[in-house]
Parts: C-alpha cells; structure tokens; sequence
C-alpha cells in the first residue's frame, strides 16, 4: 500500500520591495545567519544598512521565532538612540532587513582597538544607552542583549542600541527565555528564573564597569563558569580601585546596576532611579534626547569596520527544502512609507 505525499504549495515571490530596489555596495557586518551589507535605495536614494539572512541557517538553528520577533519589535518601535527598520522583505532563500546606517562603528571595535573611554566619553556612551532604554522599557519591552557589539556609534558621536534578536515584551512567566550573551546576562537570567527590564540595567553595569577598569566584572570560559563566578562574589569597585581619572561616584553607580539581586539594582523602579544618580547631575537629559549636545568622541571620519567583513559570498550550500517551510515566514514585510503592516498573532516556534 502505497504511502500519501504531501503536497507542498510553489513558492510564490512575495510583491511589492525586493533586492534589485537596492544597490548593495559592500559588507560592513557579519551575523549569526548572514551579512549586513551597506546599500543604497535606488526609490529614495538613501543609504542603509542590510542584513540578510539566510533561510536555511535560521531553520536549522531553530531560530524563526526570534528572528521574526525581531521584526515584531522594531516594526512597532521608532528612536533617535535605537538603529530603526525601514523596510523588511523576502525572496525564496533569504530574508532582508533595511536599517538605519551608522558608520562610527560599535563600542566592541574600539575596546578591541585598545583605545581608552575617559570618564566624560564614558558618561556620554552610558547615557545614550539608559535614554533608548527608557523608551524601550516604557513599551514593555526588553533588550537582553545589551553589549558592546549591539551598541553603534553615528557620525556625530551619538550612540545607538541594535540587534533585537532575543528582545522580548515582559511576561510575568519567562524562566525559559535565557538568550543573551553570559558575560552581560543578569544573574536572574544566567540561573533561569524570572525576569524583567531591570536585568538589563545589570548589563549597562558591566559595560560601565569595563569602561572603567578596562576588563568585564565576571568571567568565564562558559555561560557555568561567569554564573559560578557571579553566585559565589558580589564584585563591587572600592575607592582604592578607581582609576585616578575617574570619580568614585562613578564606581557607585556601576556598583548599584551589578546588583546580583534584582530588587536592590538600581533602576529596579524605573530608569529614572539611574538617570537621576549624582554622576548624571551636570547632564541635560533634555538636550541629550534632542541631539543638542557635542558628544565629547567623535568617530574617525572613516567607516569603522572591521575589514574581515569586506569579503562576502551569497552562496548557500545547505540541501533544505525550503518550499515546506515558506509558510514560516509569512508576512515577514514592512515598507515604512506604507507604515500599518503587522505580524499574524500566532508565530512558530520552530
């Protein structure tokens, strides 16, 4: 007795935005399913940052729910301090993701580089990060990525949060939502509990910490390694640790966000709690949000990126099927010049 086969629908080429309304120039970034690519808007001339993801990688990584989720959040989010989408489309083998282009290059390129945040370019650097926090936070929403690679610097100097690949709306119930990266995971995070917007205050903790000191609060060779390390010492910066070029009301601060226990973590409340400590007390919030400061580091007039990216090939050498799975990705579409387009409510999670 013969066996029923399942008949999959063709694939049929989504209308509307494609690849060829873009002139892709060249890489500047390289992702977990793909590249991102500097282009150029043939329909509105402007230049973008594109990430392109392979299908097949985000299948076989079980991650569609997180890479549409990521399309969720930033179709319904809009900030001068966050790398905003402006359209998101598909063809049979890939998705694509046009963003806001920032060329000043992320925090990680310049730690890698050896070069020395002071206090003041410190200041700034955190500011800019708790401003595109509060916004998020306000909507419900949290990050849970928060790192030196996910945060870009514009031409002027201001600093902007990206990737939200594992950024998730708050749940009173979220123990299985563990992404993140170990060495800026809040420890509520790390030990699979419960958790909530203040987690990623203890991430702006760490970076502050490792502006300051010049290496991360907690480390490890693994995610079991940095949370043994973070359950067994609450590290804390003493006054006899701090840098002479730096005041101790700064080692306060980043010590109030490594709180190990998330009720006595500063920006528990809220994050005025932490825009409203003394190390913030000469700062203008005001003109910090409308972009009327002279940030005190300013990108070389160059596009810092790191040249291993220049290369790229679109080939994809995975024998998946992608007509079955297709459906995964319906309605992955945005144009924000025809804004109103949402995700079905029901997403896999394959």
């Amino acid at each position: 007795m013969g066996c029923c086969s399942v008949k999959v629908a063709k694939y049929e080429e989504p209308t509307g935005l494609n690849k060829s309304n873009f002139r892709f120039d060249y890489p500047i970034g390289k992702g977990g399913f793909g590249r991102v690519w500097k282009v150029k808007s043939f329909i509105t001339k402007e230049e973008l940052a594109m990430k392109v993801m392979l299908k097949s990688r985000v299948i076989q990584r079980k991650s569609v729910s997180s890479v549409v989720n990521e399309y969720k959040i930033l179709s319904r989010v809009s900030h001068p301090f966050i790398v905003n989408m402006h359209y998101a489309f598909q063809d049979r083998e890939r998705l694509y993701l046009a963003m806001d282009l920032l060329t000043g290059g992320d925090l990680r390129y310049y730690l890698t580089k050896k070069f020395r945040f002071n206090e003041q370019q410190s200041k700034f650097i955190i500011a800019c990060i708790l401003t595109a926090l509060e916004y998020l936070h306000e909507n419900r929403i949290m990050h849970r990525d928060i790192k030196p690679e996910n945060l870009v610097f514009d031409r002027q100097g201001y600093l902007c949060l990206t990737d939200f690949g594992v950024a998730r709306y708050c749940t009173e119930e979220n123990s299985k939502e563990t992404s993140g990266t170990p060495g800026y995971m809040a420890p509520e995070v790390l030990c699979k509990q419960n958790h909530s917007t203040e987690a990623d205050y203890f991430a702006v903790g760490v970076i502050g910490y490792e502006l300051m000191m010049h290496k991360r609060p907690y480390r490890g060779q693994n995610r079991k390694e940095i949370r043994d390390f973070i359950l067994s010492k609450q590290v804390q910066i003493s006054q006899s640790e701090v840098p002479s070029d730096w005041s101790f009301e700064a080692a306060e601060l980043f010590n109030s966000l490594l709180q190990r226990r998330p009720q006595n973590r500063l920006g528990y409340n809220g994050t005025w709690e932490v825009m409203n400590h003394p190390w913030f007390k000469n700062l203008s919030w005001e003109k910090l949000v409308n972009r009327s400061l002279s940030p005190p580091f300013v990108p070389p007039d160059s596009e810092n990126f790191n040249e291993k990216y220049t290369v790229s090939s679109w080939k994809d050498n995975t024998r998946l099927k992608l007509e079955q799975f297709q459906h995964l990705f319906k309605g992955y579409y945005y144009d924000k010049r025809t804004p109103g387009i949402s995700l079905p409510t029901k997403v896999s999670s394959y």
